[in-house]
């Protein structure tokens, strides 16, 4: 369930390894992979009567709202086996003070914070812990809740533009104040039955628009597994730091957490901490962790939502991987839609993935772009190098008006 890169990513896996999958609402890219109903991620009854009309065995939800309103709640009642978490445990990361709180509680490592209701209260903040600062939203904000203040004057004004002026509506009602951390940041995914874990490799997700990490946070401008400075032995060190301690303490609150959790961390001098929780899997962290997958993806996302997960790592095969994202004219201002969309063929041709995103079909019947993020292409090689490659070459291969690409993705990686 879900529209986006991600959901591509898991209908291709998905579908490689024997599947038949549905997809709702999909898109153009998808309807090669699927079979594709249009329907509406916030109309919960159309989509359980499409769980349960099938007999769909597995339901995955893709995006973070929709679980976040509780869509999963409404497929267990009527019965389906699914991939995510129930709208009380969907709050690790629907509300970041909810998951400053569970990480406390389970002694996770992460950065100190205050949550806020004022501007004077988070300035207040801002003098405790120093600059930078990071002024984050409580609620979902599609990626692009999170200002690094450099100086006071940007921390007051992403709090008046949150809190006063209301530019993410309710999300940015409540503001998280947190002190700024440095380091090198990755993406750890694992999934959960509620009681094992199985981790995913390290990934890393590159969120600025510009090049050398400048400018504006989008949803995410690339990525690359695996990551070089975050061998399989520290990842399972992290999972015992991070991930499991959170699953227990949800456990204990009488919210077990099935599903996938993603946690955002960064590598400081003084230790790994966690800067944020997602329930969901990351994107465009799937775009490259996916083709990496050695067994049967959908037997391990069935044994998550229904109980009997194999504490272990997901198995994956050697090769690397690195996803690239083609972004529209003014991402992540207000994208420009409507541009046609050529060369995916061709890409797909030199052994690349492209996955479909920000896409739509015209009056015509071509693809345009329809979104921020359009397209992401990956590639597999032997190496982070090799792959990088290989995903550039192809990317070059796609052309549409206004096109945006951080040409930087994956660079200077030793493997």
């Amino acid at each position: 369930m879900g529209s986006g890169g991600r959901e591509h990513a898991l209908v291709r896996a998905l579908g490689g390894s024997g599947w038949t999958v549905f997809a709702a609402p999909g898109n153009p890219g998808m309807a090669a992979d699927a079979d594709v109903r249009p329907i509406a991620m916030n109309d919960h009854a159309a989509l359980v009567a499409l769980a349960t009309d099938e007999g769909i065995d597995l339901v995955v939800v893709g995006p973070e709202a929709p679980l976040v309103a509780g869509l999963a709640d409404d497929l267990r009642a009527a019965g389906a086996a699914v991939l995510g978490p129930s709208k009380a445990a969907a709050q690790l990361e629907g509300s970041k003070a909810f998951a400053k709180e569970v990480m406390l509680a389970a002694g996770v490592p992460t950065g100190r914070s205050e949550t806020v209701t004022n501007v004077d209260e988070g300035m207040r903040a801002v003098a405790e812990f120093g600059l930078p600062v990071a002024v984050k939203a409580d609620g979902l904000a599609a990626g692009k809740g999170v200002v690094i203040a450099q100086s006071e004057a940007e921390a007051r004004e992403a709090l008046q533009s949150m809190l006063d002026q209301g530019v993410f509506g309710d999300a940015g009602r409540t503001v998280v104040v947190e002190e700024g951390l440095t380091g090198p940041e990755v993406s750890l995914l694992a999934i959960s039955d509620g009681t094992a874990v199985a981790r995913f490799p390290a990934a890393r997700d590159y969120k600025p628009i510009g090049e050398g990490n400048t400018g504006p946070n989008t949803g995410g401008m690339g990525s690359v597994s695996p990551v070089p400075d975050i061998p399989d032995h520290l990842a399972d060190m992290l999972v015992d730091e991070v991930h499991r301690p959170v699953i227990a303490e949800m456990a204990r609150r009488g919210i077990p957490f099935s599903g996938v959790l993603y946690a955002g961390i960064m590598m400081t001098p003084g230790g790994p901490k966690v800067l944020e929780f997602n329930v969901r899997f990351g994107d465009p962290e799937t775009q490259a962790l996916l083709p990496r997958v050695g067994g049967d993806l959908g037997e391990i996302l069935l044994a998550a939502a229904s109980g009997g997960l194999a504490d272990q790592p997901v198995p994956m095969t050697p090769q690397a991987s690195v996803a690239v994202v083609l972004a529209a004219a003014n991402y992540p201002g207000d994208p420009r839609t409507g541009d046609v969309i050529t060369g995916i063929d061709q890409a797909q041709a030199t052994g690349a993935e492209v996955f479909q995103a920000g896409t739509a079909l015209n009056a015509a019947g071509d693809l345009v772009t329809n979104g921020g993020r359009v397209l992401a292409v990956q590639a597999l090689g032997d190496t982070v190098e090799d792959a990088r490659e290989a995903a550039y070459a192809a990317a070059a291969l796609i052309h549409f008006d206004g096109q945006q690409m951080r040409r930087d993705i994956a660079a200077g990686m030793a493997s």
